[in-house]
C-alpha cells in the first residue's frame, strides 16, 4: 500500500476563483462552501465563497495589503473543501497530514482536532491577535540558498536579529526580522549574487518579535473545542508528530514564533515510507518544494494546471494513481489569454509559419517560455530550474508586482511588442506560460518605437 502525505500550503497558495471549475461538476464543493460561509459569518468574517468562485476576485497581492483576514479565511476554506472532496468523494486515504506555516492550522482542522466552526474561529483568532501589533516594523526576505548557507550569511554579517523563518528546500529559505536589519541582509545578499526578494508581508512571521501576538493567539485558541485527531499529524514547526491536546497547544503557541522546517519534515516522512505527496491547495507551491527536496518522489497537485491544460491528478488517473482512489479533477488555473502551442517543427506553412508579426517568434510559445525563463532567472538570481512554466512569480518565488512589471517590459521590448494599456492587471498573468500567452496577444511596435525600445534596453 502506498503511504501518502497530504500537504496544506500557506499564504502563497491563494488563487482567485480557485474552486469555480470544480463547483460546476461537484455538488460537494458548493455544499461545503455554504457551511464555511456560515462559519465565517459567525466569527465576523466575509463569506470565502465570493473569492473562491469568482475568477475576477481580488488577487493575492491585493488581499495581502487590503484584507489579510479575507485571504486567510479563503485559504482555509479552499483547502478544507478540497480535502473533503479528495477524501469523501474520491476516497483518498492519507497516512499523515502536514502543513506549511498557516497550513498547519488547516491540517489541525482536516485531522478533526477542530470542527469546521472552531477551525474557522481559530483562523479568526490568529488575525485578531494582531490587533495591537502595528504592521511594518518587521518583514521577511526569500533567499535563493539553503538554510545552512543563509545561517552562514547572517553570522558573517553579524545580523543577530534576523533569523530563519522557513527552510523550504535545498535552494530556498526565508528569513525574518526587523525591517532595517532585514534590508541590510537583502542588500548584502544581492551584492554576493544571492537571489534575495523582500516578501510582501506586514510582519516578521516565525520570529520572536511576534511573541506577544503568539501569547494572545494561544489564549484565544485555548477557549476553542478540540477533539481526537482522526489522522496522524506531523508538524514542520515542532519537528515531530502531534500526540494529544498537549501537542496541539504546543503547536498553536509556537506557530507564529518558531521556524517552519519543511525540508527536514519532508525528508523524515520520506524516510518513514511516504512516497506520495498530495497538495491540498489551489496551486502547486509545496509540490515543487518536495520535488526539489526528494528528487523522483511522486507528487500530486490536483488543482495545478499543467502542459496541455491537464492537472497532475488527471495525468496519473487510473488504477493505483492514488491509494484507494482515482482522482480526476479539472484544473482551475486558466491562462488569461489561452493560445494553442505552436510546434517547433515546420508544419507545412513554410518558413515563418506560426510566428508573430515581423517573424519575431512570439507565437512559438515553448520557445518564448524558455526565453522568459532565462531573462527572469538572470534578473532574479534564481537557478533556471526553479522558474518552471507554471511556478507563480509572486506566490511561489516572491517576485513583487513592481519587479514583474519591470521584467515583462524588458521581455516585450525584446520581442518588439507594445505593453498593455495602463490599468491592465499584469499581475493576473502570474506564470511564465501565462506571460508567453500575453506576449502573443500584444500588438507589434512600429519601426520607430521598436528602435527606441531596443536602444533603451541596450543602454
Amino acid at each position: 500500500m502506498t503511504d501518502c502525505a497530504v500537504m496544506f500550503p500557506g499564504q502563497g497558495a491563494y488563487l482567485p476563483g480557485a474552486l469555480a471549475p470544480l463547483a460546476e461538476d461537484e455538488p460537494l464543493v458548493r455544499e461545503t462552501l455554504q457551511v464555511l460561509d456560515r462559519a465565517a459569518g459567525r466569527v465576523g468574517r466575509s463569506a470565502p465563497s465570493r473569492l473562491l468562485l469568482d475568477e475576477d476576485a481580488p488577487s493575492l497581492a491585493e488581499l495581502v495589503v487590503r484584507s489579510p483576514a479575507d485571504l486567510h479565511v479563503a485559504l482555509f476554506a479552499a483547502e478544507m473543501t478540497l480535502f473533503r472532496l479528495l477524501t469523501e468523494r474520491h476516497g483518498l486515504r492519507p497516512t499523515v497530514l502536514i502543513g506549511h506555516s498557516f497550513g498547519e492550522l488547516v491540517a489541525l482542522t482536516a485531522a478533526g482536532v477542530y470542527g469546521l466552526d472552531d477551525g474557522m474561529a481559530l483562523v479568526a483568532a490568529r488575525d485578531d491577535a494582531f490587533a495591537e501589533c502595528p504592521p511594518g516594523e518587521g518583514g521577511m526576505v526569500a533567499l535563493a540558498v539553503s538554510a545552512s548557507r543563509a545561517a552562514g550569511l547572517l553570522t558573517g554579517l553579524g545580523e543577530w536579529e534576523v533569523t530563519l523563518a522557513a527552510d523550504n528546500g535545498p535552494r530556498q529559505c526565508v528569513v525574518s526580522g526587523p525591517a532595517a536589519a532585514l534590508e541590510r541582509v537583502r542588500a548584502a545578499a544581492e551584492t554576493l549574487g544571492i537571489g534575495a526578494t523582500r516578501l510582501r508581508v506586514p510582519y516578521a512571521f516565525h520570529h520572536r518579535m511576534l511573541a506577544g501576538v503568539a501569547d494572545d493567539f494561544a489564549r484565544q485558541a485555548a477557549g476553542l473545542r478540540t477533539g481526537q485527531a482522526r489522522h496522524v499529524l506531523h508538524s514542520a514547526i515542532l519537528g515531530r508528530r502531534l500526540d494529544g491536546p498537549d501537542g496541539v497547544a504546543d503547536l498553536v503557541a509556537a506557530h507564529l514564533v518558531r521556524p517552519t522546517r519543511f525540508t527536514e519534515a519532508v525528508r523524515r516522512l520520506h524516510a518513514d515510507g511516504v512516497d506520495l505527496f498530495v497538495e491540498c491547495g489551489p496551486r502547486g507551491v509545496l509540490s515543487d518544494l518536495v520535488e526539489a527536496t526528494v528528487p523522483g518522489v511522486r507528487v500530486v497537485a490536483p488543482l495545478r494546471r499543467r502542459v496541455g491544460g491537464r492537472s497532475v491528478a488527471d495525468a496519473l488517473a487510473g488504477p493505483g494513481a492514488l491509494p484507494g482512489a482515482v482522482v480526476s479533477l479539472p484544473p482551475p488555473e486558466r491562462d488569461p489569454a489561452p493560445l494553442p502551442r505552436a510546434s517547433r517543427v515546420d508544419g507545412g506553412g513554410g518558413p515563418g509559419a506560426g510566428v508573430g508579426a515581423g517573424g519575431d517568434g512570439v507565437r512559438d510559445r515553448e520557445a518564448v517560455v524558455e526565453t522568459l525563463r532565462s531573462l527572469y532567472a538572470t534578473a532574479l538570481g534564481y537557478p533556471p530550474e526553479v522558474l518552471t512554466e507554471d511556478a507563480d512569480l509572486e506566490a511561489d518565488l516572491g517576485v513583487d508586482s513592481i519587479k514583474q512589471t519591470e521584467l515583462f517590459a524588458q521581455a516585450a521590448a525584446r520581442y518588439g511588442r507594445t505593453l498593455p494599456a495602463e490599468g491592465s492587471r499584469l499581475t493576473s498573468y502570474t506564470t511564465l506560460d501565462a506571460l508567453a500567452g500575453l506576449l502573443a496577444t500584444l500588438p507589434a511596435q512600429d519601426a520607430g518605437a521598436r528602435g527606441a525600445g531596443t536602444r533603451e534596453v541596450s543602454a
